[in-house]
């Protein structure tokens, strides 16, 4: 039964992220940034799942945390402006990144992140991965000034999702280390135009939503539930090819993206951000070939009886637009 107060609730988390993302004034983002993270929560809880209310507990006090400083930040550097302080630029300028890192669950400040997403559904860890990231994305990438501190983020994001997304059973972790290893993309596409960042979080947000559709389609919450049944082999090759274009390897179009950033990053000379970023998303490739050798290669009993389940049609268009996104966008660029 759909209750209707999420309905309110859902629109409400919406026009606080238009907010945020349309402002001109400091407390307007933070206005909008907390009209988002009020909506949120019910959306959040759920009185038959304690997990779920857990969850939100601990995301309303990290983003409460986050909010805090990024306003203390604010009236820091109108005081600043005044020439009422003599705090540094470069002490306030990090206490405004380290919230807006804090919000969106980047390393060093990303423990937070898998333990919420443990314990939420499927579609609220949805808006978690996509929707909840457009705003701080959006204040970091009109505010991005760069500095050894956000190169620090960058650097620490690729180690920690690598090297914590290796030991991970739960597919909600997983898809959490591979969110924070994406950020690190993410900040790194913002050193050259915004249009890169816009083309990766679409690419991104499109492979994690269909992603997660199957999953929640099949019930899969860990490593060994993903050979889920032979007889679904469509949507067993579908899932497969969603984590690899997840990984960025080619044909598929998750490669885009990373394509352009690295390509772009050489451009301006910037190898060793360029090398990192390859170097420790090989290893955190691992992990997505573990999930799709788990539903490929192994040993499972075939029945004889075939399951006539159809496919929904918006989970065939977003797996073909996957399929065939890198070839009709390199054809696209090869014109320009």
């Amino acid at each position: 039964m759909m209750k209707y107060y999420k309905i309110m609730f859902f629109l409400f988390m919406t026009f606080g992220t238009l907010i945020t993302i349309s402002s001109y004034t400091w407390l307007s983002m933070w206005l909008g940034l907390e009209i988002n993270l009020m909506s949120i929560i019910p959306l959040l809880t759920n009185y038959k799942n304690q997990y779920a209310s857990e969850s939100a507990l601990k995301y309303f006090i990290t983003q409460a945390l986050a909010s805090m400083i990024f306003l203390f930040s604010i009236l820091i550097l109108m005081k600043k402006v005044e020439q009422l302080t003599n705090w540094p630029n470069n002490m306030i300028l990090m206490m405004m990144y380290s919230s807006i890192f804090l919000k969106m669950g980047a390393a060093p400040f990303h423990m937070w992140f898998p333990e919420v997403l443990e314990g939420l559904s499927w579609m609220n860890c949805m808006i978690m991965l996509t929707w909840q990231k457009i705003a701080p994305m959006v204040i970091m990438m009109n505010n991005f000034k760069f500095s050894l501190f956000v190169m620090t983020v960058i650097v620490s994001s690729l180690i920690f999702s690598s090297i914590l997304g290796l030991n991970q059973i739960s597919l909600r972790k997983i898809l959490a280390y591979s969110s924070i290893n994406h950020i690190a993309w993410m900040l790194s596409s913002m050193f050259n135009t915004k249009i890169i960042w816009m083309i990766y979080f679409l690419i991104y947000s499109i492979v994690t939503m269909s992603t997660i559709l199957i999953l929640k389609k099949f019930m899969i919450s860990y490593i060994n539930q993903i050979s889920f049944s032979k007889e679904n082999k469509m949507e067993n090759l579908i899932l497969s090819a969603n984590i690899l274009s997840l990984a960025g390897l080619p044909p598929f179009l998750g490669f885009l993206p990373k394509w352009l950033t690295i390509n772009h990053l050489i451009f301006d000379k910037n190898y060793f951000l360029a090398f990192i970023l390859v170097f420790f998303t090989l290893l955190a490739i691992y992990f997505y070939l573990r999930l799709t050798f788990s539903s490929i290669s192994m040993a499972t009993v075939q029945s004889v009886i075939k399951l006539n389940e159809n496919m929904k049609f918006y989970t065939i268009f977003l797996n073909i637009i996957l399929a065939s996104g890198l070839i009709l966008s390199t054809l696209i660029l090869n014109n320009f």
